[in-house]
């Protein structure tokens, strides 16, 4: 029985599986095909239906069924139009086995039962299905079924659902209630008492049901959608309908006005009733949510009709009871009978009805799987006259068998039917007119009710004499309201059994108030009978009437003339018309005349009249007589008044109470059909919480688990994919192993890759290369197609809503630092071990190409994006991951000018552009800045104006510590500019105006711009124009301020009008261009052209990119684009056309920043930030200086949230994109002017704390030397970590300057760079332990033997704390803590020797090589910011050379590698990929190999490489310097006449030490001396510089470690000391070194 157990557990955990997987799998199919769909599922289900049926573990099985959300899959499945009738089958048939099993508790199948919900609410659901007889079988049968006692209001929900099915349908519905009422005694009563039971059964007389029409067309519109989100969504609309509809005696007292009139008798309805009717069809139709559309019509005037009657009549019937009782007489009312309703239920009376509707009684009328017993019913007119009579035997039973009693209330429950009927009616067509219905309906009740009155007892007889007598006046008021309007109904039928009723009821005999109101309504319903045209109904009407005169005294003048005066009616018209009316009426005048004519003297007034005793002439006379004048006379004076006079008395408060009893009827059927909607709609409510929803939720999960894993799949595809392509691009390029002879053309695209001056410079490859050749085909073949402008009458009329008159700051109000940063840095400390989330938000990653969606997410230590895009490049997206201690800047930007971005920056350069929903932005800066707060480069939530001023931009600027180019670049980024937004491009300006001189002379003014002006109005020729169109422009709107410019200095189009040569700018450009390149004489083809029309033309104010000064591959055409011919000259757009004095682009992005930085620009920049970023930015200043743009391009001017419309929003936002945006206004006042280098000179002569630039100073070197560090072994490092830090008790104290000898000895000494009071300028501070053999510290382990240990082995970090070596006998790299001498790591993954390190600007990478001819790039551990070791597993390793690795260097934040052999060969890669990217071979005269000694990077990536061809001495390119750019383009060489033993680059300059003892300084673009070579006197092993530039470190083979710097001046006097070291007494003189200055002259 285990196994057994655990097999069905298994088996049902499958198949459940199964359902819901294939439910996700089946949905999946509906796309594909929903024949399959369907044959998957319904296989499931049958391999499910057959496990119960023959599994020999049954009740394993049904006992995991009944578990909680398997029962709601089933019902679920129902509700899916999607799925066919062969499904449902399945899963009834799943239910009935369920429901049969005797394995479980009752309490456990109320949820299949739908105990709790009611059947109400999934009939609600099935809105989308088409009502099949297969399903309402079903149906009928699990709800007969499910217990031993019918349940009547899942029956009557049924009958609901079969609403919207047709004809035959509707029948068997009909029937299975039909047998009901015969088999079960009380389910007249118990149908009755359902709300609403009334409208639906009427509804069943629709013979083309609206539901089904609204219902095809919705199906057809929403084919696309789930039906389970449909039934959500409407569900939805209909609860936002209920929350605001009121309550429903709120809008029936509306109604009210409109039924103050016998509705019976007045079927005319004005236009004010239809709108009001409008109404209350528009709530009817918000609570049924499309199931009653039947109520939905504006025409109700048989509805307002009926409403307008309400009340009832009070017999008393005390008097009847006692005489019946007393004597005994047989009246009809006394005869046996059988027991009233009340007391026992029985079967139909055995009537005409009865015989005519027994073709269709079956004793045992059910269902099985033969349906052609309920769908061939002998055709649609025979269904609808066996659904008519038998509906309406229905509807009577209930009504007059299960409404117990004859109050006002069983008559109102009653009387709900005619007002059904009369709605129904008046919007859609029934299978029978509705007054047919009606009258049928009264035709049986009142036989129904004769036959009760004749069979009653004593006891039940007060009961149906009531309910005859108000059938009796609602007879009357029916025929006497419909029946005007349609003589049909008063038919022969109608008039037998209401003679019949009121015979037996002795009317005519009865004394008594009411008995006498009684027998006048008969009066009047005989008179209308014979006003007929029917000869037989007339006929029997007038002998009727005829016997009740002969045998009934009138003692009433009024009732008399009443008689009279309906009397001569009908006898005008019959004689009038010359029918056989008037023969039936002779005898009743030969009664009436004598009985009235003393009482109304008419022997006074008609003394003409003939006499009716006996007279054999009396037909012919009184014919004749009738039209005498005098008959006519007395009729008009004295008759007609009192009848109508009696009318009025006598019915008018019958008609009242009517009026009001049918108002009351109306009124009872609102209120109980919106309480009956509104137990449907809690209904609907339960059954979507307890089965819909947690289906929903389940399968939500299992489809997102199955797309989950189709997206690992896929993922992990396209990843394996990439790396294979990745590991084939590896192998077959030119340096791998399967390297093809002859390799494909490589294209290449920009890098977002910054150096720290913001310079993206380096080029990657471009593995999805398009050469847009379709783009140039339709250049050429389309010509130049303008694009339409936009429309911008419809824009600024939205402009003019949202137009922002004043500028708000971009801030944010942050709680204060002291306490709630504080706290939260403490809690950050204290979780420091576990990481924890912080806030997580939507966001999008904003990139120049794309907008990726995705997630953000900031935890105690890190922060994350996810990329959510579908499509990734090659399965690689945009999601990373940063540790927190790694963010430099976070800064608040604006994104479609409104605020809501965030840029954050990196320490490695890395930037990323987020923007989020307005509101979440400010709280996702605010939880980033308290995580983040210790950094010292966040500044808080400062204003971009607060940003400048707190960073000291500007003053460093003036005193020249930062250059032009980096100026200009951070007042962009302070400013809102980004190179993740076209729109935000920062911008420089245009400093030069000749482009065409031969040469470029610098020191000449004339060639230079004049910065004082905007562009447009550098030609003065173009001010004047400018000026008259502001003066001039005027907007008749208001909105649109004056302005000098329609076009602005930076906008997108600009930024990919000069890119558009370089990847992926090309793209960009195309896009813009409607799909094609834009025509080539509108093409930046030429710089000196483009200078000439921006001269020409005053509307073109275009300013430069950053790249003009730093990126040369933005001039050539690298890709070989189709980029046109000009139209004049037919000459091929390719590479940009230069100036004259520029040889080539890498010469004229050299000048151009020399001219950037030139003393002229220098002293006038200041007057271009104030146009651009400064005073002149706004107001009156700029209106002055003719600098005034289109306002939508300044900051603040449009609220675009103010605009409700989409596509308004988005016309203007891209408006605005076109226009371009100013950037924020930094300064509200003059710039300061730049120091001249004079004057900058007499200040540092002022200031004793700057420390002199060794560069700026060359002619004034001087060098000193240190000894005692390590004497007579070589100095192989000596260097001054640059990234230091000091606690605040320890400001002023020395830095730390590390020391390595070549016997592995290791010293940390103090450094101060400066001290004027000095004679050598700087203080050295030795380290005693290098001196005492005890205290020495030194590297742990040997090195390999016969390896000369050189300064390429060994890494400071840069905080001056580890010690990272290589050169170990055991192939590792090792971790030393320097101030303990002691290993802290060991890292073992090269296979050989490292030979080589290097490590970044940044300190966050390191990279090794190898004699095994790989590198590994290592990240360097980091704990709170401070570095502790190495991560165990490199980063990545590089391969390609064949071999040993001689030298390495790296920039993280170019995101490069490089490496150089003994072979000659120089490889670059990437580090964050570790991508192939190019191999440089640098050139040898000789044509011998050579080999790499030593490599550097600058920080604007020009790569040195040192050459020496090894043993021959003589040759003049033995040794050699060459010079390429990142992007490997060969830019010079420079052969050396010494042997390089270690070089470094800084800024501009090459730093080098020589075996034969000279430093030499080279400047970095020519490679030329910048000075004569300094003599050393003995071999130099290393160098190195400060990091204030200040000095020059260089450790020589004798162990002496010189200090070059720039050499006291004259008027020093030496010994004087002011400065103390911190809480110390000694003086500096007494602890410092190197006191003497070292001869650099050779010795003789």
């Amino acid at each position: 029985m285990g196994e057994a157990n655990s097999a069905v557990h298994s088996g049902m955990g499958e198949a459940n599986s199964a359902v819901h997987s294939g439910m996700g799998e089946a949905n999946s199919a509906v796309h594909s095909g929903m024949g399959e769909a369907n044959s998957a599922l319904c296989g499931i289900l049958e391999v499910l239906l057959n496990l119960l049926q023959t599994s020999t573990s049954q009740d394993q099985l049904f006992l995991l069924l009944f578990e909680p959300g398997n029962a709601e899959i089933l019902y679920t499945l129902l509700l899916n139009h999607k799925y066919t009738d062969k499904v449902r089958d399945l899963v009834f048939k799943i239910f009935e086995k369920m429901l049969k099993c005797d394995k479980v508790y009752e309490k456990s199948k109320q949820r299949i039962k739908l105990r709790e919900v009611g059947y109400s609410g999934l009939i609600l659901l099935f809105n989308e299905i088409p009502i099949t007889l297969s399903l309402i079988k079903n149906l009928l049968n699990q709800v007969l079924n499910s217990d031993p006692v019918v349940n009547y209001k899942d029956i009557m929900a049924l009958v609901h659902l079969t609403h919207k099915a047709g004809l035959h349908i509707r029948l068997v519905i009909c029937k299975k209630l039909y047998q009901l009422l015969q088999s079960q005694q009380d389910a007249a009563q118990q149908i009755s008492r359902q709300a609403g039971w009334q409208e639906t059964l009427v509804k069943l007389y629709l013979r083309e049901n609206a539901e089904t029409r609204d219902s095809s067309i919705s199906k057809a519109d929403s084919a696309s959608t789930s039906s389970l989100d449909h039934v959500k969504n409407r569900w939805s609309a209909s609860e936002s309908h209920d929350s605001g509809k009121g309550t429903i005696q709120d809008k029936l007292d509306n109604d009210k006005d409109v039924v103050d009139r016998p509705a019976m008798a007045d079927r005319s309805v004005d236009s004010h009733s239809i709108v009001d009717h409008r109404s209350l069809d528009g709530l009817i139709q918000s609570v049924n949510d499309g199931e009653a559309v039947a109520m939905e019509t504006p025409t109700e005037a048989l509805a307002k009709s009926w409403a307008s009657k309400a009340g009832g009549l009070s017999l008393d019937l005390s008097r009847i009871s006692y005489e019946l009782g007393d004597s005994g007489t047989p009246t009809p009312g006394s005869l046996t009978s059988t027991p009233s309703p009340s007391e026992t239920s029985r079967s139909f009376p055995n009537v005409q009805s009865d015989r005519e509707s027994s073709s269709f009684m079956e004793d045992s009328f059910c269902f099985n799987d033969d349906f052609s017993l309920c769908e061939n019913f002998g055709g649609a007119e025979k269904s609808e006259e066996e659904l008519t009579r038998m509906l309406s035997e229905i509807l009577l039973c209930v009504m007059w068998r299960g409404v117990d009693g004859s109050d006002d209330a069983a008559w109102l429950e009653r009387g709900q039917v005619f007002s059904a009927l009369t709605k129904l009616g008046t919007a859609n067509e029934l299978l029978q007119p509705a007054d047919e219905i009606k009258l049928n309906l009264l035709e049986k009740m009142i036989e129904w009710a004769v036959t009760d009155n004749r069979e009653a007892t004593v006891t039940t007889l007060p009961v149906h004499t009531e309910n005859a007598v108000f059938l009796l006046h609602t007879v009357q008021d029916f025929l006497q309201a419909e029946g005007l309007v349609n003589p049909a109904l008063w038919t022969e039928k109608v008039l037998e059994e209401a003679v019949t009723l009121m015979d037996s009821l002795m009317v005519w005999y009865s004394s008594g108030t009411q008995w006498m109101q009684l027998s006048q309504v008969g009066v009047r319903l005989l008179l209308g009978f014979m006003a007929q045209d029917n000869i037989q109904v007339c006929a029997m009407a007038t002998a009727k009437l005829n016997t009740i005169l002969q045998t009934k005294a009138i003692d009433s003048q009024d009732e008399a003339c009443y008689l009279l005066g309906k009397l001569e009616g009908i006898l005008s018209k019959s004689i009038r018309e010359k029918t056989e009316t008037y023969s039936f009426l002779i005898p009743l005048i030969r009664s009436l005349l004598p009985k009235i004519h003393q009482l109304l003297y008419m022997q006074l007034h008609l003394p003409s009249l003939p006499n009716t005793n006996g007279s054999p002439s009396f037909f012919e006379d009184f014919q004749e007589y009738c039209s005498s004048d005098e008959w006519r006379v007395y009729l008009d004076k004295y008759i007609i008044p009192y009848m109508k006079q009696y009318e009025i008395e006598i019915f008018s408060r019958g008609h009242e109470s009517m009026a009001i009893y049918w108002k009351n009827c109306y009124e009872a059927f609102m209120v109980t059909w919106h309480k009956r909607e509104r137990e449907r709609g809690e209904s609907k409510l339960k059954f979507q919480e307890f089965f819909v929803e947690p289906f929903t939720r389940r399968s939500r999960q299992e489809n997102l688990r199955y797309n989950n894993m189709l997206k690992q799949i896929n993922s992990q595809h396209i990843a394996t994919l990439r790396q294979w392509k990745a590991a084939r691009r590896g192998l077959v390029s030119e340096r791998g192993p399967w390297a093809d002879r002859k390799q494909s053309a490589v294209h290449w695209k920009l890098s977002s890759a910054e150096n720290y001056s913001r310079m993206r410079l380096k080029l990657t490859q471009n593995y999805n290369f398009d050469p847009h050749t379709e783009a140039s085909a339709l250049r050429d073949n389309l010509g130049m197609q303008e694009s339409k402008p936009a429309n911008e009458s419809l824009l600024l009329e939205a402009v003019k809503q949202v137009k922002v008159s004043d500028v708000e700051e971009d801030m944010l109000e942050l709680p204060e630092e002291d306490s709630t940063a504080g706290n939260s840095l403490n809690e950050i400390e204290e979780q420091s071990q576990k990481e924890k989330l912080v806030i997580s938000e939507d966001c999008d990653l904003i990139t120049v190409m794309d907008i990726i969606s995705g997630r953000l997410e900031v935890t105690t230590q890190h922060i994350y994006f996810y990329d959510g895009s579908v499509e990734k490049e090659e399965g690689v997206g945009y999601d990373f991951k940063w540790p927190l201690s790694q963010i430099r800047e976070i800064h608040l930007r604006r994104y479609n000018l409104r605020r809501s971005a965030l840029e954050i920056f990196l320490i490695d350069q890395t930037n990323y552009f987020l923007n989020f929903p307005k509101e979440v932005r400010n709280k996702v800066y605010s939880r980033m800045h308290l995580l983040t707060v210790g950094s010292p480069n966040l500044y808080g939530t400062r204003s971009p104006q607060e940003l400048l001023k707190a960073s000291g931009l500007s003053q460093k600027w003036v005193n020249r510590e930062i250059s032009n180019f980096d100026y200009l670049i951070q007042l962009n980024t302070i400013a809102g500019r980004t190179y993740n937004d076209l729109a935000q491009y920062p911008v420089f300006p245009w400093v030069l105006c000749d482009y065409t001189s031969e040469e470029l002379d610098l020191n000449n003014p004339a060639v230079f711009r004049d910065l004082s002006k905007p562009i447009g109005v550098v030609n003065e020729k173009n001010a004047k124009s400018v000026f008259e169109k502001y003066d001039n422009f005027e907007d008749p709107t208001g909105t649109i301020d004056k302005f000098h410019y329609g076009t602005h200095y930076s906008n997108a189009a600009g930024v990919m009008h000069y890119l558009m040569r370089v990847e992926p700018f090309t793209t960009l450009h195309i896009q813009l261009q409607s799909g094609r390149f834009d025509c080539a004489d509108r093409q930046f083809h030429s710089i000196p052209a483009t200078w000439q029309a921006l001269i020409d033309n005053p509307n073109d104010v275009k300013e430069l990119i950053p790249e003009f000064f730093y990126f040369p591959e933005f001039l050539e055409n690298k890709n070989n684009f189709d980029l046109g011919r000009l139209q004049i000259s037919k000459e091929r757009v390719d590479e940009v056309i230069l100036p004259k004095w520029a040889k080539s682009p890498e010469d004229f992005i050299y000048k151009h920043r020399k001219a950037l930085e030139s003393e002229y620009v220098s002293a006038h920049l200041h007057e271009w930030i104030d146009l651009i970023f400064g005073y002149k930015q706004r107001g009156p200043d700029a209106v002055e200086a003719l600098n005034v743009f289109y306002y939508c391009t300044y900051e603040g001017a449009v609220d675009l949230d103010a605009i409700a419309d989409e596509k308004e929003r988005k016309a203007l936002e891209a408006m605005i994109n076109n226009f371009g945006q100013t950037p924020c206004q930094l300064l509200k006042e003059p710039h300061p002017v730049r120091l001249s280098t004079e004057e900058l000179e007499k200040r540092q002569a002022r200031l004793d704390s700057c420390s002199l630039s060794v560069f700026q100073h060359l002619t004034e070197l001087k060098s000193f030397f240190v000894e005692g560090i390590s004497d007579n072994v070589p100095l192989v490092k000596a260097v001054v970590p640059k990234n230091q830090s000091h606690s605040f008790m320890s400001q002023g104290s020395p830095d730390t300057l590390v020391t390595l000898s070549q016997n592995c000895l290791m010293g940390t000494h103090g450094w101060l760079p400066y001290d004027k009071n000095i004679s050598n300028y700087f203080t050295f501070i030795k380290d005693p332990a290098v001196s005492n053999a005890k205290t020495q510290r030194c590297i742990n382990g040997p090195f390999t033997p016969g390896l000369e240990v050189t300064t390429k082995l060994f890494v400071v970090s840069h905080d001056g704390k580890l010690l990272f070596s290589g050169g170990h006998w055991d192939n590792s790299i090792r971790v030393t803590s320097l101030a303990k001498g002691k290993l802290v790591g060991q890292h073992i993954r090269h296979m050989d020797i490292v030979t080589c390190l290097a490590t970044d600007y940044c300190g966050i990478h390191l990279i090794s090589g190898s004699q095994d001819k790989t590198c590994m790039i290592w990240q360097v551990l980091q704990q709170g910011g401070v570095p502790v070791g190495l991560v165990a597993k490199p980063v990545q390793i590089l391969y390609g050379h064949t071999d040993e690795i001689t030298s390495v260097t790296i920039s993280t934040e170019l995101d490069v590698a490089v490496s150089g052999s003994r072979d000659g060969t120089v490889i670059i890669h990437t580090i964050r990929r570790g991508q192939y990217m190019r191999s440089l071979k640098p050139p040898c005269e000789s044509s011998l190999p050579v080999t790499i000694l030593h490599l550097a990077i600058s920080w604007e990536g020009h790569i040195v490489v040192n050459t020496s061809i090894e043993g021959k001495s003589t040759l003049k390119d033995k040794n050699a310097l060459h010079l390429y750019s990142v992007n490997g383009t060969y830019l010079c060489s420079e052969n050396l006449k010494e042997e390089v033993s270690d070089l470094c680059v800084t800024g501009e300059y090459i730093v080098l030490g020589s075996v034969q003892g000279f430093l030499s300084i080279r400047d970095l673009y020519s490679l030329n001396l910048s000075l004569a070579p300094i003599a050393m006197r003995v071999p130099v092993h290393c160098v190195s510089v400060t990091k204030e530039n200040s000095h020059i470190l260089v450790g020589l083979e004798d162990g002496k470690l010189i200090i070059v710097g720039v050499g006291k001046p004259p008027e020093m006097r030496s010994g004087q000391i002011t400065r103390k070291l911190w809480g110390s007494s000694k003086r500096l003189t007494s602890i410092s070194s190197g006191e003497t200055e070292y001869n650099t002259q050779d010795h003789k």
